[in-house]
């Protein structure tokens, strides 16, 4: 019998793996460090796995699996990240997914004139004005790699192009120790201090590991900084089934796995409790072309199944959605935005990011976002699933309006229906005669026009002026800094 104060609201998900399937993946993954090992390009990082028991030889080093076992334990089973402001935002754990724009692309397809161009500090201003207005991206990349000031510097310019144009959370990748650094001293400005920032954190760094098995002495480097900080950080290396790992979906699976642990590894033996995620990257290699694809099908799968693996051990996850291989805003790229985003939030990943990427992820546009933004509102609405409870079955008013009635006029319809329905911002339903009166626009005209429309109107908070006043300065100093340096913060 089903009691009034009970509530039966099942969210609609997937499964890829069995439970047999899990243990399979895990137990290999184990086996891989274990047997197969890694190349760690970091002294410390050596003396600390030597020092835990694990086996090293020059740079070549084999973990047994209780190290890693042990890590596991000591690694946060979630964290919370905050807004710029201090307000709680994204409770990264469990199957909770939220969605985050492209990144670290050289190329910007600009929302005017639909040309593919390099990437300028003022695309990913814009790039996170936009992910700022958009209701359904929780959280914001610098979207490109910019091509117009000192590449050792570009972290720099870019973090201060993002945090001035939204309040959302944001991730970035370091391009050197000393720039990821230069970014928490940034950071820390705007949340009132490092204390304040610890504990409250707005940002996540990205180190990105190289596939298979490499560690760069400074990927490990900004690994520890963050560790060190107790900040969250995502390190992810991307394995290219045929290429960088094996062909065989298991076997790239375990392998990601693998090479997530061991950033899980070197994050906890430097900082036991130190929050991370079990993360990566697939990119399938088009073996017609030999280029990497980011939407084919074979990404949200691999993705969702090591995704599995790493809510077995407790341990928040990665995903990449909402990308395309299109040139152009067409059907492709609707198809391939869309299914990623319904995939991946339907296996319950946690931050999953690059909606707007194109072009196989050599462009980031605007236009891209703001149709991956109506993507995820239809996506969430529908993972959201169906509340079964007294209130929702209705039974009483269904009983009294009985045959040949209607529901429109009911208060209940009144206090449900902004819940239950989805509303479309841009899909099309009014009558045809309607559409064409406004110009029988398609889905790229609308796109467009929303894009263009958010970046002349759209006002981000602004960030106090004596913190920009700071920010410029770091940056300023930073830069100084670091276009001196042939070796920016490296480590060994």
């Amino acid at each position: 019998m089903l009691q009034p104060s009970l509530v039966e609201n099942r969210s609609v998900s997937f499964r890829v793996l069995s439970e047999d399937q899990i243990w399979e993946l895990r137990q290999t993954a184990f086996d891989i460090l274990e047997k197969a090992g890694c190349r760690v390009m970091h002294k410390g990082a050596l003396d600390l796995l030597r020092a835990a028991g694990a086996i090293v030889k020059d740079e070549r080093v084999w973990v047994p699996r209780h190290i890693v076992e042990e890590c596991v334990r000591t690694t946060p089973k979630g964290f919370v990240i905050y807004n710029r402001g201090g307000r709680r935002a994204m409770e990264v754990e469990g199957r909770k997914s939220y969605y985050g724009t492209s990144t670290a692309s050289p190329n910007t397809r600009d929302v005017h004139t639909g040309q593919f161009r390099e990437t300028r500090v003022a695309d990913i201003a814009l790039g996170a004005k936009v992910a700022d207005a958009l209701p359904n991206i929780d959280w914001v990349m610098p979207m490109g790699s910019s091509q117009d000031v000192h590449p050792l510097a570009a972290d720099l310019y870019e973090f201060e192009a993002v945090v001035s144009n939204t309040t959302k959370p944001l991730a970035f990748i370091g391009y050197s120790p000393r720039g990821v650094e230069l970014v928490y001293e940034m950071a820390a400005e705007v949340a009132g201090g490092l204390d304040n920032l610890r504990q409250h954190p707005f940002l996540l760094a990205y180190p990105e590991p190289i596939s298979p098995f490499v560690f760069p002495g400074e990927v490990v480097e900004r690994m520890f900084i963050a560790a060190d900080l107790f900040m969250p950080q995502i390190p992810g290396s991307t394995v290219q089934p045929g290429a960088t790992a094996p062909v065989t979906m298991a076997g790239a699976v375990a392998q990601l796995i693998a090479e997530g642990l061991m950033g899980l590894v070197l994050v906890q033996l430097r900082k036991p409790g130190a929050p991370c995620c079990l993360s990566g990257n697939f990119g399938i290699l088009d073996m017609r072309s030999a280029l990497m694809t980011m939407a084919a099908p074979e990404m949200s799968l691999g993705l969702a199944a090591q995704a599995e693996v790493a809510q077995s051990f407790g341990l928040p996850t990665w995903g990449l959605a909402g990308a395309t291989d299109a040139k152009v805003l067409d059907a492709q790229a609707g198809i391939e935005g869309a299914f990623s985003i319904l995939a991946q939030g339907l296996a319950g990943l946690n931050l999953i990011h690059d909606v707007g990427y194109m072009d196989a992820g050599m462009a980031c546009s605007a236009e891209m976002l703001v149709m991956g933004d109506e993507v995820i509102g239809m996506a969430k609405r529908f993972i959201r699933g169906i509340e079964v409870r007294s209130e929702t079955l209705a039974r009483a008013l269904v009983e009294r309006i009985g045959p040949g009635g209607n529901f429109l006029q009911e208060r209940h319809t009144v206090r449900h229906f902004r819940n239950e329905l989805w509303v479309p911002g841009l899909l099309t339903r009014e009558h045809r005669d309607i559409w064409q009166q406004a110009g029988g626009k398609d889905m790229a005209q609308r796109v467009q026009e929303k894009a263009q429309e958010t970046i002349e109107n759209h006002q981000p908070e602004p960030l106090p002026d004596e913190v920009a006043t700071a920010l410029a300065e770091i940056r300023q100093r930073g830069e100084e800094e670091l276009a001196g340096s042939d070796n920016p913060g490296e480590a060994g």
